[in-house]
This record gives structure tokens, C-alpha cells and sequence, in this order.
């Protein structure tokens, strides 16, 4: 089997990385059906750590599962791949300080957007809980990585 070069891993890698951040744009900013439109209802922010988390928790009976689990798992789940392809683009991000703090300064960003654009709400949360899942991402490509390592040595550079 032949093995990818350190180059294919990178085009692949922002490839992968684009199409990611165009789906998670457009799910943060456009899409309806969760609520990323104020229309109805007056604009929401919080900006208390874990009231909206603890909300959702205690409310699940009235809230149900899914939406529970959209907001905290979706949160989490939906930096994952943040964090896992970043490393992949560049070496500066194959350490999981790097990883925390580009989720958590890109995260803070989103919600700042969302915040001045008025679009879906503005949530301290959301930032606690991407950032999780930004660093949940690091875990997954360390784990790939170096399994890859023990399979099949380091990736040669290559045209």
C-alpha cells in the first residue's frame, strides 16, 4: 500500500477543511430551522458561564432529547472536526494548546459575529462547548496520527 505524502495530506486536509467551514457557516448563520433567525422572538445572548447548559439540563422534560442534545452534543460534535483537520494544515497547530486556543478564538469570534449580525443567539456556552469539542478533535488526530506512526512510520515529504 502506498503511503500519502506530507503534501497530499495537506491538500486533502484543506480540502476537507474548507468544505467544513463552508457547511458550519452556513449552519451558524443561515439555517433556519435552529433557530438562527431572531424573527418572533427578541434577540437572546448570554453571557453567564454554563446557565444555558444547566438550563437545558434541568428543562429536558419540557425541552425533549433532541433539543437537548442539539445544543449541548451538536456544540461539542460540531468543532470536532475543527480540531482534528487543523493539524493536518499546518504543524504550528499539531499541539493541543495551539488546537484550544484557535477553537476557543474562533468559537468567541462566531458568537461575536452572531451577536452583531443579530443572527441565531450569542452564547458563552457555545464557546465552552466548541472549544471542547475543538480539543476533542486534537485528541482524535494525536490518537490517528499516531497509530498511523506505529503502522506505517513518518510521512515522507514528497512532490
Amino acid at each position: 500500500m502506498k503511503s500519502l505524502t506530507e503534501r497530499q495530506v495537506r491538500i486533502l486536509g484543506s480540502a476537507l477543511f474548507l468544505v467544513y467551514m463552508g457547511g458550519l457557516i452556513y449552519f451558524l448563520f443561515f439555517a433556519e430551522n435552529y433557530g438562527r433567525s431572531a424573527q418572533g422572538i427578541g434577540y437572546r445572548y448570554n453571557i453567564v458561564p454554563l446557565r444555558e447548559i444547566r438550563r437545558f439540563l434541568e428543562n429536558e422534560a419540557v425541552l425533549g432529547r433532541k433539543a437537548v442534545f442539539l445544543n449541548i452534543a451538536g456544540n461539542v460534535l460540531g468543532f470536532v472536526p475543527f480540531g482534528a483537520i487543523l493539524p493536518l494544515l499546518h504543524r504550528r497547530y499539531r499541539s493541543a494548546g495551539r488546537v484550544l486556543c484557535a477553537s476557543l478564538l474562533f468559537s468567541a469570534g462566531v458568537e461575536i459575529a452572531q451577536l452583531l449580525l443579530r443572527r441565531g443567539i450569542c452564547d458563552v456556552d457555545d464557546v465552552i462547548l466548541n472549544t471542547m469539542g475543538g480539543f476533542a478533535g486534537y485528541l482524535l488526530f494525536a490518537c490517528c496520527n499516531a497509530l498511523r506512526r506505529r503502522l506505517f512510520g513518518v510521512i515522507r515529504s514528497g512532490g
